[in-house]
């Protein structure tokens, strides 16, 4: 295991590269990085580690004191240069980057690297920019990148590699590099035309203090608590939820609500939050961990599992902060994007806040059309669109809560602070379609059931996801805004076949095949997750992790082929990235005796302008068509008009009949994008 480089946790620029950095204060910085060191510290953060206008953090010296380094601020002269990088984000293919997994481009931030899947594995910023080539040449257009701050580095035997367990806001992750090399990312990727998202949590920080229950000033691990588990031992670091407050108690009872207590250990970089608001006990909801998200007051208010801490999001001094912390990474990197995560456990209004003020702060810096988009991992198709609608009550859980969600020092008005500007409906720019992970990609294309359960899912799009643009956003609604994907880091891969995933019925690699192309010719922003294109098949989390640095990116496999094939076809019909979407068959026939089983049928575009007719065969052993008991199916082409398959080896022709009828028929588990033949692209 390798020691952490003496400037492991810089957040800015080095002080040499800062231009009007005062000398004293930066030999001061130097001194306490030295004490931080002589003391043995793991984490120490070097000159300038603070944000602007954001407290500075320091290390933490083993007997518990505080060397605190030189209160650096970065100068105006540390700023990117802001501007928009996008047109329409229906025109992006992104590409979802595992930091730790990607890429090991600096051997010098390698320390704590271990083999283990649930262990620091050493990939880095340098490591991604130095593989741009390689998505380059994928056909990849932006880039979702893992979170970028300063993490928990271990708890309860795994690393905070992913980046979720937040420790620090205003300091970047050491194991990743410093702002320089974050900033060099950046620009490398613009200069390839390229895009960069960064993933951001405002939910709640990593496990940074206990729950004093039991009064006696240290953490313990089997006590009696007062939340749903009283019968059962608990642990102070992660008590189970209590509505009232996790509550305090000795011998002789209850004793009020529970002290919260910061741990200071700083080999593993538990240590009091940053910026200093969050050292405040009023900050959290202290309700304890969430075991049934069913409960509202849970969702929103329980401490993550696994001892993660809620924030109380609905309080203006958080939102007000999370606002000038991500506002400051963008000005001082100029990514276009966040990607937030747990939105569903946070109120509405926050959102509302949030996503208005980022926009208006981004303005005035001359950063717009930027693009803003949460994961709420449920399969109920209307309560993830709630986050992108403009007709949702700003407390809409207020009514199963039986009362006003808000805090002291929170809002007055909905989703106002004092100071702060009218807050209007505006709110996500996008969300992750995730009823459609569930309903299209697992039943559909993996377990080969009915297509008709897609058609059904889209005939709720508008009506469930909005179609107002928000003001200052991506000028998109949400509903042309969804983005698409296949798998995550947060379930197995389309291609896991191992304990608890149902077997597949068809070739899995072809079944992969046939959802990638449903994937980059669907309506919305596709997302693929890094490793698809080499065909990793990881179960759960941390399997579902793996490195990519063990196909030795190999350009030349199958999948890899197939989807740089897919990418230029979506960039180059244009039908496929704006075009309207319209389905044109769909089936609950998954047997053996009918003619359209499995198929799946969609069209983009416009008769008589840009077009594309999407045919699915899903059906896992036999030939299927687009017809049924007599009837065909009808598109609104001329009668005459030849479609190309330009998927085909021979490039197959199909002539439009009568009243618009096309009947197509293709093996199992395969597909055809059909394209009017004058609208043929050769060499695609």
């Amino acid at each position: 295991m390798q020691s952490p480089p003496s400037t492991a946790g810089a957040a800015l620029l080095p002080a040499a590269a800062r231009p009007g950095l005062p000398g004293e204060a930066a030999a001061a910085s130097s001194r306490g990085a030295a004490f931080c060191r002589a003391a043995g510290a793991a984490l120490c953060r070097a000159a300038g580690a603070a944000l602007l206008a954001l407290p500075a953090a320091g290390c933490m010296h083993p007997d518990g004191g505080l060397a605190q380094e030189a209160a650096l601020t970065a100068h105006v002269s540390d700023e990117a240069a802001l501007a928009a990088h996008v047109s329409d984000w229906r025109e992006e293919i992104v590409y979802q980057v595992l930091i730790d997994r990607f890429a090991d481009g600096d051997a010098s931030n390698n320390y704590r690297v271990s083999p283990a899947l649930g262990s620091w594995h050493g990939g880095d910023w340098k490591g991604l920019e130095d593989r741009l080539p390689y998505l380059e040449e994928l056909g990849v257009t932006a880039l979702w990148i893992s979170p970028i701050v300063k993490n928990v580095e271990t708890d309860a035997g795994f690393d905070g590699y992913h980046g979720y367990w937040t420790q620090d806001f205003t300091a970047l992750n050491p194991h990743f590099g410093d702002l320089a090399s974050l900033r060099r990312l950046v620009a490398s990727a613009h200069g390839r035309g390229m895009k960069v998202i960064l993933d951001i949590v405002t939910n709640h920080i990593g496990q940074l203090f206990f729950y004093d229950i039991n009064l006696n000033g240290q953490p313990d691990d089997a006590i009696y608590g007062s939340g749903h588990a009283q019968s059962a031992p608990v642990s102070e670091y992660d008590p189970d939820f209590d509505p009232r407050g996790v509550q305090a108690r000795t011998s002789l009872g209850a004793s009020g609500p529970a002290p919260i207590v910061f741990r200071h250990e700083p080999a593993t970089n538990h240590l009091p939050p940053r910026p200093e608001l969050f050292q405040r006990p009023e900050v959290y909801n202290r309700k304890g961990r969430a075991f049934d998200f069913d409960d509202v007051d849970q969702l929103v208010h329980g401490d993550f599992p696994g001892g993660l801490k809620d924030i109380d999001t609905a309080r203006c001094d958080v939102k007000r902060t999370m606002v000038d912390v991500f506002v400051r990474w963008v000005e001082l990197t100029d990514v276009d994007g966040l990607r937030i995560d747990t939105v569903k456990h946070v109120e509405h209004e926050f959102w509302r806040y949030f996503t208005q003020n980022v926009r208006l702060r981004l303005k005035e810096k001359g950063k717009t059309n930027f693009f803003m988009f949460g994961e709420v991992l449920d399969g109920r198709d209307d309560l993830i669109g709630s986050f992108t609608r403009h007709d949702v009550p700003a407390h809409p859980h207020d009514a199963a809560l039986g009362g006003d969600l808000e805090r002291e020092n929170a809002s007055e008005a909905e989703g106002g602070c004092p100071g702060a500007a009218p807050i209007t409906g505006d709110t996500l720019d996008g969300v992750f379609y995730f009823s459609q992970y569930y309903q299209a990609f697992r039943d559909v294309f993996r377990d080969a059931q009915g297509t008709r359960r897609i058609e059904e899912l889209w005939a709720a799009r508008e009506v469930n996801y909005g179609t107002e643009p928000n003001a200052n956003g991506t000028g998109l609604p949400p509903v042309k805004t969804l983005v698409n994907f296949i798998d995550n880091h947060d379930v197995p891969r389309f291609l896991y076949d191992g304990p608890g995933a149902s077997p597949f019925k068809a070739d899995p690699e072809a079944a992969l095949r046939n959802a990638l192309l449903f994937l980059f010719a669907e309506d919305g922003i596709p997302c693929l997750y890094y490793g698809t294109e080499q065909g990793f098949s990881g179960g759960h989390d941390p399997a579902n992790r793996e490195d990519l640095w063990a196909s030795g990116y190999d350009t030349r496999h199958p999948l890899f082929q197939w989807v740089k094939r897919l990418t230029a076809l979506r960039r180059g019909y244009r039908a496929l990235t704006v075009g309207e979407q319209r389905v044109r068959w769909s089936t609950e026939r998954t047997g053996d005796g009918d003619e359209d089983e499995g198929i799946f049928a969609f069209e983009r575009g416009e008769p008589g302008g840009d077009y594309a007719l999407v045919v699915l065969n899903t059906h896992p052993a036999k030939r299927s068509a687009t017809r049924f008991g007599g009837s065909v199916m009808t598109t609104e082409l001329r009668p005459g008009t030849v479609l190309v398959d330009v998927l085909s080896s021979g490039k197959t022709t199909y002539r439009v009949g009568a009243n618009g009828a096309v009947t197509v028929e293709l093996p199992p588990v395969s597909g055809a994008l059909l394209i009017p033949e004058d609208q043929v692209i050769q060499g695609l």
